[in-house]
């Protein structure tokens, strides 16, 4: 039986101030050629974020935000993409969802904004519930954990709970172990290597950990001496290794390097290597 490939979910991030790619797509024509850019290396979805999520970052107003992801969004819905919304709030997530989203990462999992949830079940919109546990000026000090895989397993099956006492269908819900939100390096990766944990939650599960401060520490002391495209090549053989276990999607910058990861294992673990 054939491989089947997670969904491939191309980050483009209309922000002045993401930590990798801030101020490159801030533009609608930027934002549009990127998008396509990235659906003909292979990306299934475009994720479109308007508020950066970096170490420290400060909050944008909902206004501010909305005007950076909603004309992007009507763009490329223009274009038949499928298109998620990166958002914690419920207000922008709603209206993304009337311009062209088909679904919602909210990477706070709904404790950012308490009506995200009945914004969900109203739109029957998918819903990615993250792990998480602050906004990023403080969540590298809310790290304590007594088992990081089944704390985090735990903590997100509360929220999946609160997801369906709110009207969100269960077959609707995608789960993300929120690597690099309230995580240490060790820890993101003791996660990563258990997601197993995750799995027991019976629900489908997305990835993010491409270009992430962890995958950079793992390549070099100082992680900010690690470049974009080291780190791209990293998130692919990350991305490679994580195939054994059975997800959704996989959240990346640098599509094609994920996309020629994925058909490589797929061509390997099929028997087609050597075939014309």
């Amino acid at each position: 039986m054939k491989m089947q490939k997670p969904k491939v979910m191309g980050v483009l991030n209309v922000t002045p101030d993401s930590f990798s790619d801030g101020n490159q797509f801030n533009t609608l024509d930027t934002a549009l050629e990127q998008a396509k850019l990235m659906v003909i290396s292979g990306a299934d979805i475009i994720d479109v974020g308007g508020e950066s999520t970096r170490p420290g970052a400060e909050r944008v107003s909902l206004d501010e935000e909305q005007s950076r992801v909603l004309p992007v969004i009507e763009a490329l819905a223009k274009e038949n993409m499928v298109i998620s919304i990166d958002t914690m709030n419920s207000a922008t997530a709603e209206k993304a969802v009337q311009t062209g989203a088909k679904i919602i990462n909210d990477v706070s999992g709904g404790l950012a904004d308490e009506n995200m949830f009945a914004v969900a079940a109203k739109t029957g919109a998918t819903l990615i519930i993250s792990h998480w546990r602050g906004f990023s000026t403080q969540m590298d000090s809310m790290n304590q954990y007594v088992d990081i895989a089944s704390d985090v397993a735990g903590e997100l099956a509360k929220q999946v709970v609160r997801a369906e006492a709110a009207g969100v269908a269960r077959d609707k819900i995608v789960i993300d172990p929120g690597l690099g939100f309230a995580k240490d390096m060790k820890q993101n990766w003791e996660l990563v290597s258990r997601l197993d944990e995750l799995e027991k939650l019976g629900l489908p599960i997305l990835v993010g950990a491409s270009r992430k401060r962890f995958i950079a520490g793992a390549l070099a002391e100082d992680a900010l001496t690690v470049s974009n495209e080291r780190r791209d090549v990293a998130t692919a053989v990350l991305t490679a290794l994580l195939l054994q276990r059975k997800l959704w999607g996989i959240r990346v910058h640098n599509v094609w390097a994920t996309v020629d990861a994925i058909n490589v294992v797929a061509a390997l673990r099929d028997g087609r290597i050597g075939e014309n």
